[in-house]
């Protein structure tokens, strides 16, 4: 099967979204045990698809998921510059740096939400996680996200509560400068909506990224459009001002700012 021709076949409206994840050692995934995985641990309705454990297409509630085992690492140059500011890595980033091969988990198009097309794919790729002792982590390229493997089911698992996982999509970027403070987003174009910046803050770094976290899952869960001159809350005294304005921090484009 080439998992090549099934891409080139498909040209249906909407995006295809996809992730990889990362192996050490021989063995990647074993794609009887990630459709197992999906039915057990996350109920879905998942068909036997076709394919094997190199190249598969299988459909999970109504929607086509396509696996592609890539027995190299994923190539030098995409991740070199990833490894400095991904501070989520933390330790783990000696051992993706260390990773043999990688396996490409895609979601092509449907009529769904392009977040349902991300719910599916972190369920997918937890289910990898899950089912193979030699999996170590994931790189979500949109957002330029490298995440090791015990965080992303840690966070995947606020799907049971209806929680997005968006640290899992979106990249919250950290600038220190003295005692000011500025954080942006990475990713949101991917869902069709406006990246954030908050630029030289006094504010605790943990407040603003709370609040920019929980502005992206509003944003995303809600699909809400923020725009210019408005204001946004989560307390009843909390009014902060929006302006649309030249990106600080991103290349090109506007960004909505939060004068914080």
């Amino acid at each position: 099967m080439s998992i090549f021709n099934f891409f080139s076949k498909k040209k249906k409206e909407g995006k295809t979204i996809l992730s990889m994840v990362m192996f050490k050692g021989d063995k990647a995934y074993s794609f009887d045990s990630v459709k197992q995985d999906l039915r057990t641990y996350w109920s879905l309705d998942v068909n036997d698809g076709d394919g094997d454990d190199e190249a598969a297409v299988f459909s999970v509630n109504g929607k086509r998921v396509v696996l592609a085992s890539m027995p190299h690492p994923i190539p030098e140059g995409e991740l070199d510059s990833l490894y400095d500011y991904n501070y989520m890595l933390k330790d783990a980033g000696k051992e993706i740096k260390e990773h043999t091969q990688h396996a490409i988990v895609s979601v092509m198009p449907t009529e769904s939400s392009i977040v349902e097309q991300y719910i599916l794919l972190t369920k997918v790729i937890a289910s990898i996680l899950r089912t193979s002792q030699n999996a170590i982590g994931v790189y979500h390229g949109d957002s330029s996200l490298l995440l090791p493997k015990d965080f992303y089911l840690d966070e995947s698992k606020g799907l049971f509560e209806d929680t997005l996982p968006v640290s899992l999509w979106v990249y919250i970027g950290i600038v220190k400068d003295g005692e000011k403070t500025s954080l942006y987003t990475y990713g949101m174009s991917g869902f069709d909506k406006s990246e954030m910046e908050i630029v030289d803050s006094n504010m605790k770094m943990g407040d603003l990224y709370d609040f920019l976290l929980n502005t992206i899952h509003y944003v995303l869960d809600q699909d809400v459009t923020l725009k210019d001159g408005e204001t946004l809350g989560y307390t009843e005294n909390q009014k902060i001002k929006i302006k649309r304005s030249k990106a600080v921090y991103l290349e090109g484009g506007k960004t909505l700012k939060f004068e914080m």
